[in-house]
């Protein structure tokens, strides 16, 4: 009993395994995903590769379309390929794959936001010549905490550590910190090599978190300063990198 038993699993899966080959053969391609799940920190850009093989013998194209996300209010998720990643807003991406061709440069992001969790986001892909023929696939990011670092500035006003990450290779960088004396007034500045000024923000009372866009900066070495009460007190390089 116990080796029909075994029998009868082993044929079911067999035919499980032969029918998603017909079906990914009829679809002329297949995913191949080297993981489901992928970890990061908080504050960091964590990207998820995702590989399409054309299995047919002619050019396909294939429609990536956003079906669930299921994410914090600060994170943000958006595709990437050969690491030049879109709006989030476009929720459909166009590949064109060539015969027997696997792409390797495509990317699944996620910014992984200012607090630890989990999140979960769906996908539908189909053959653009074959719609009615499509797969769903799902990608699951674990965002955890930082260690803890030291503060690089440590007064009766403020606590603040470097910012990161640092290098910036992504599209942001997060700064932490903490107000200990609500009268202050705490204000970063970034400049670039010549002095000038790239962007400025304040640090709010009652934050320890805040995330900086580097959309607008070019590659480059800048350098930011802590100031309060409109005194410079601390100055830090900040590398950004463009992939």
């Amino acid at each position: 009993m116990y080796f029909y038993e075994v029998f009868m699993k082993l044929t079911l899966l067999l035919a499980m395994m032969m029918f998603l080959a017909v079906v990914s053969y009829s679809q002329g391609f297949e995913i191949v995903t080297p993981q489901e799940s992928y970890k990061g920190l908080i504050g960091e850009t964590i990207k998820a590769p995702i590989k399409f093989k054309n299995t047919s013998d002619k050019p396909i194209v294939l429609i990536i379309r956003k079906l669930d996300a299921q994410i914090g209010t600060s994170q943000r998720n958006f595709f990437c390929l050969d690491n030049n990643c879109l709006d989030q807003k476009i929720e459909d991406y166009m590949l064109k794959i060539e015969p027997g061709q696997t792409l390797s440069s495509f990317q699944i992001a996620l910014e992984s936001g200012l607090s630890a969790g989990e999140s979960a986001i769906r996908y539908v892909v189909f053959n653009k010549s074959l719609p009615n023929q499509p797969i769903e696939f799902g990608v699951n990011f674990t965002v955890e905490e930082r260690p803890e670092k030291q503060s690089i500035y440590n007064s009766r006003h403020i606590i603040i550590q470097d910012v990161y990450p640092n290098p910036v290779t992504g599209n942001s960088f997060t700064l932490q910190y903490k107000i200990l004396d609500d009268r202050a007034n705490a204000r970063v500045i970034i400049h670039n090599l010549l002095g000038n000024i790239v962007d400025e923000f304040n640090l709010e009372t009652g934050e320890t978190l805040m995330r900086v866009r580097t959309d607008d900066l070019s590659a480059g070495i800048y350098f930011y300063t802590l100031y309060l009460d409109n005194e410079s007190v601390m100055t830090r390089k900040l590398l950004v990198r463009k992939d």
